[in-house]
C-alpha cells in the first residue's frame, strides 16, 4: 500500500554523513555518494523496526530507483544521521519523513556491517537498532518506499528462508539477532 501524495525529497547523494572508527569515535564527514561508493567508508546508520500492537512488523520495500537494494523489502525505515545530529534527532526525523509519523523508539543494539550490491556500491556501517510501536497505516513517501506490509515474525522467519524473496541484507543481519535475543521486546505475551 502506499500514498501517492507524499512523494517528497527528503535524502540526496550530496548530504554530509558521520564517519566513525570501529567504536563509533567520529572521525570526520563525506558525502553519501562518496560513502557507498566501492567497498564503502564506515559511517554511522540506524535501523527502525516498528511494530503494531498485534506484534506485527511493518516492512517497507524500498523504491525501485534506489541506488542500493533498490525494490528489495526491508525493516520500517533505515537512514543516516547527518554532519551535526544527532542519533536522536536522526531518528525521529527519518521515521517522520519515510514513514509519516512519530513514535518513541528505543535503542536496542548497535553493529557493524559490510555488504556490496553488485557493482554499485557498499553499505558499511556502524548501525544502531532501535524499536518502536505505531497503530494505522503509515503515510509513506513514494520517492523512498514502494510499498509496506504489517508481517508476524513468523511469517517473516519463513520468507527469509525463501531465496526467490528479495530482502536487504541488514534486515537479515539485525532480524536474526533481534528474533533471538530481544524477542521479549516485541512478542506479545499470551
Amino acid at each position: 500500500m502506499t500514498d501517492p501524495q507524499r512523494s517528497e525529497i527528503v535524502s540526496d547523494d550530496s548530504e554530509l554523513l558521520i564517519l566513525v572508527d570501529d567504536e563509533d569515535r567520529e572521525l570526520g564527514h563525506l558525502d553519501k555518494a562518496a560513502c557507498h561508493d566501492e567497498s564503502g567508508i564506515l559511517h554511522r546508520a540506524f535501523s527502525l523496526f516498528i511494530f503494531n500492537n498485534q506484534g506485527e512488523l511493518l516492512l517497507q520495500q524500498r523504491a525501485p530507483d534506489k541506488r542500493l537494494w533498490g525494490g528489495y523489502w526491508s525493516n520500517s525505515c533505515c537512514s543516516h544521521p547527518r554532519k551535526n545530529e544527532t542519533m536522536a534527532e536522526a531518528v525521529m526525523r527519518r521515521c517522520q519523513q519515510e514513514l509519516g509519523f512519530s513514535t518513541e523508539l528505543s535503542f536496542v543494539y548497535k553493529f557493524k556491517y559490510h555488504a556490496e550490491f553488485a557493482n554499485l556500491g557498499s553499505e558499511h556501517e556502524l548501525c544502531s537498532v532501535y524499536i518502536g510501536q505505531f497503530n494505522g497505516e503509515p503515510q509513506v513517501n513514494t520517492t523512498e518506499v514502494s510499498a509496506w506490509r504489517w508481517i508476524s515474525p513468523e511469517h517473516l522467519n519463513r520468507e527469509l528462508k525463501d531465496p526467490t524473496k528479495l530482502f536487504t541484507p541488514w534486515l537479515q543481519l539485525e532480524w536474526q539477532r533481534l528474533n533471538q535475543e530481544f524477542s521479549k521486546l516485541f512478542i506479545k505475551a499470551e
